[in-house]
């Protein structure tokens, strides 16, 4: 009877070490991202957002899904600190490598006083993405990214193309 005693504790012991094991692989980090812009020389930008996904780690194969209302958003009005939550969502935990914004097809710029079609090479497709680089905490993990539409909208002979230029904050 003296041996069952041991033997009952390392039992325990070893099973508290697999439970809370599994528990660390299974972590999650709250996000949102926030978007915010620097002036511009245009009436209104207004970029398409119709989703956000993620990259953890290095796994280029995976890109999760946030959860993103569908909206159209005039960067003009997000300047001089002014920012709006886009996206957010709890996802695994890691490192968050990059973020992609995909595009729809409502976006415009208005110079002017005249509106015109916002060309986005491939962003409907593939989407834009920043690069992160940064560990989550288990806590909130907020980004700002700022994007900057006097870098990122070039008129050539009429036409408007969004070439983003976007800083995380």
């Amino acid at each position: 009877m003296k041996t069952r005693g041991p033997v009952f504790v390392i039992t325990l012991f070893l099973a508290v070490i697999s439970i809370s094991s599994c528990k660390k692989e299974n972590r999650t980090a709250p996000v949102r991202f926030l978007l915010t812009d620097k002036p511009a020389a245009f009436d209104s930008v207004n970029v398409h957002i119709v989703g956000i996904t993620v990259q953890i780690n290095h796994d280029n194969e995976s890109w999760i899904p946030i959860h993103t209302k569908d909206s159209i958003y005039n960067l003009l009005d997000l300047q001089n600190g002014i920012a709006t939550l886009i996206a957010q969502d709890t996802i695994p935990s890691g490192v968050l490598q990059e973020v992609r914004f995909i595009l729809g097809d409502g976006n415009k710029v208005v110079a002017n006083g005249v509106s015109y079609p916002l060309a986005t090479p491939s962003a409907e497709e593939s989407g834009l993405k920043i690069k992160i680089g940064q560990a989550l905490n288990e806590t909130l993990n907020s980004f700002t990214l700022d994007f900057n539409a006097a870098l990122s909208i070039n008129e050539v002979n009429g036409t408007y193309q969004l070439h983003p230029v976007i800083q995380l904050r």
